[in-house]
């Protein structure tokens, strides 16, 4: 299968791109932020961004974004457990 790897840690995806891999997962941006990241607890926890702040943290931060995430035409799902990648690519 063609595919293409985005290394996100090397260039950082921008907030429009993570506002279209979102609607593609169909899920809110709090719910791809790794809180059990280091970073996360140590500079961010507690603190009340709204989506669009909190998409320029993960800019800034792409360690904080869950990972990996497979797209497959419009939809997208977040590769752990590999279950889900099996399935969106059925």
């Amino acid at each position: 299968m063609d595919h293409e790897v985005v290394k996100y840690l090397d260039e950082p995806l921008k907030p429009k791109d993570l506002k279209l891999i979102l609607a593609k997962l169909d899920l809110n941006v709090d719910d791809v932020i790794r809180k059990e990241e280091q970073l996360f607890k140590q500079k961010y926890k507690g603190l009340d961004f709204t989506d669009d702040e909190w998409l320029l943290v993960l800019e800034e931060n792409p360690k904080l974004l869950q990972r990996p995430i497979v797209v497959k035409g419009s939809k997208a799902v977040i590769g752990r457990p590999l279950e889900n990648v099996k399935n969106l690519l059925k």
